[in-house]
């Protein structure tokens, strides 16, 4: 090799050097930034506990539950293959504690054997019935039934297979009521749920036209006549991961979001809206495989081309009420459940791009959307990057020993520090687990959740990221469930929290 090869290989290995030096300082700085972003919504999120708890004593449900004033609620709950635990859903359901409301089930040509369950149960006869068409529907609906004889506020309609949030359009059509309520089929409601997600409405009528509530991990908890008698964190590492991710992303996450206007998930599993508004706004889009997600940003949008400014519209983060969901047991289906999720992600922020940096939505387009591209959607292309380029850059020499450290400091101890604090805010707020074992049960999972779980799922959400990209079919994949019975620890499954 001449002396000119040899010195153009030093350039060359020099400027590779100098590239990997460079991407592995920017990914400690991202890693810093987004752990500092969680933290910050986290404390924002403790500042609204304080409060709720200030005002606990105060809530005044009792009184909402007798009071007339009280909106009437339509619970919609969109069911595919729920044989196994729709029984007992629509019986925790009915068991709710508020003046008025209906139960709608659509059963979304489900094949094995959920009407069957339903009407065997609640003794079930089909009746004519016109179905309005206020939104858009895609399957048509083959039937509808209620209950025979007795007076049970439940609505079961039977349509062609279109998807989850053409289950809920039918289920908009369908409801009779102002509110309403959107809850999956494998989840269950604490008794005085509807009384807390609802109390928004009642104390700000005219601008709140969204409420979510809390999703909490049913993996491990003992349940008893369709209610959670006793909260467990779950014996296996992956739904104690779970657990913490729920935690810290699901509850303080979006109560620190609430608490800065710029809210724009509520929960499929359990989610309150105005049904004007939906209804003006379309409805579900049944293009997006993250309809829940899709409507909320659909509605920030909606109301700010309409002239509604920050302040003149609320979508609120409940932190009372609690929907218990069932959550994957195996990775398999963890793995389809995070790049469906991931997936949905892409698709919503690709469709409503526009509003991205955009003045004209205030802090949502300004803070809130680019948050989401940067730290949501971004993070598993950073997260993989960055186990590749900085073991990389030690092995070349391109960075030293004591810079890995850094990075460790900065994306896992910092981290696992954000979800002990994520942790000890829940304990204070909610106390929710009285056993020791369940308090080192969230302990391992704030060391699995960032070492190991986090990684793996960081693949999954890549992989949903691409699917959206290239447009590959939406695919749900089958979704095993055990179902809620008197004791939960093996669970496979569940709705986006």
């Amino acid at each position: 090799m001449s002396a000119a090869d040899v010195e153009m290989w030093d350039g060359l290995l020099g400027t590779l050097h100098g590239l990997i030096a460079v991407c592995d300082t920017a990914i400690v700085l991202y890693f810093l930034a987004i752990n500092t972003g969680y933290l910050v919504l986290i404390l924002f999120a403790l500042a609204e506990v304080v409060r709720r708890l200030r005002r606990a004593p105060f809530a005044g449900y009792e009184d909402a539950s007798s009071s007339p004033f009280t909106p009437p609620i339509s619970v919609i709950m969109p069911a595919y293959n729920e044989a196994a635990g729709i029984t007992e859903a629509v019986r925790a359901m009915l068991l709710l504690h508020y003046p008025v409301f209906e139960v709608i089930v659509v059963d979304d040509g489900s094949s094995d054997g959920t009407l069957d369950a339903l009407a065997d149960a609640f003794h079930l006869a089909e009746v004519d019935h016109v179905v309005p068409e206020d939104v858009p529907m895609r399957g048509s609906v083959t039937s509808v039934h209620l209950p025979r004889g007795a007076p049970v506020p439940l609505v079961v309609a039977r349509k062609g297979n279109g998807g989850k949030a053409d289950a809920l359009n039918v289920g908009i059509n369908l409801a009779r009521y102002p509110l309403l309520c959107m809850v999956d089929a494998d989840s269950i409601l604490d008794s005085q749920s509807l009384l807390a997600v609802a109390k928004p409405f009642s104390d700000d009528p005219l601008r709140v036209v969204a409420t979510g509530g809390v999703v909490g991990v049913a993996n491990g908890c003992t349940i008893q006549a369709g209610r959670v008698v006793e909260a467990r964190v779950p014996a296996d590492v992956l739904g104690q991961a779970q657990v913490i991710e729920y935690l810290r992303g699901f509850f303080l996450g979006r109560t620190g979001w609430s608490k800065v206007g710029g809210l724009l998930i509520i929960a499929g599993a359990f989610g309150l809206f105005r049904r004007d508004v939906v209804v003006a706004a379309g409805g579900m889009d049944p293009e997006c495989i993250g309809e829940d997600a899709e409507l909320v940003v659909r509605l920030h949008r909606h109301l700010r081309e309409q002239g509604r400014r920050h302040g003149d519209y609320r979508v609120v983060f409940v932190t009372e009420p609690i929907a218990w969901s069932e959550a994957p047991s195996s990775l398999r289906v963890l793995g389809r459940q995070r790049r469906r999720w991931h997936r949905g992600l892409t698709e919503i922020l690709i469709k409503h791009r526009r509003m991205i940096g955009n003045p004209r939505y205030g802090r949502i387009g300004l803070v809130a959307l680019p948050f989401y591209v940067l730290f949501e959607l971004a993070a598993p292309l950073v997260e993989l990057a960055g186990l590749v380029l900085v073991p990389l850059g030690v092995l070349i020499g391109a960075v030293d020993a004591d810079f890995l450290w850094r990075f460790m400091l900065a994306a896992y101890a910092y981290a696992m520090v954000v979800s002990l604090v994520s942790v000890a805010v829940e304990e204070y707020a909610c106390h929710r687990f009285s056993r020791w074992r369940d308090v080192w049960g969230a302990l391992v999972g704030v060391l699995v959740e960032n070492i190991g779980y986090r990684q793996v799922t960081a693949w999954w959400r890549l992989r949903g990221m691409w699917d959206a990209l290239h447009g590959a079919p939406q695919v749900w994949g089958a979704m095993t469930r055990s179902g809620f019975g008197p004791s939960q620890r093996e669970r496979e499954g569940g709705g986006r929290p």
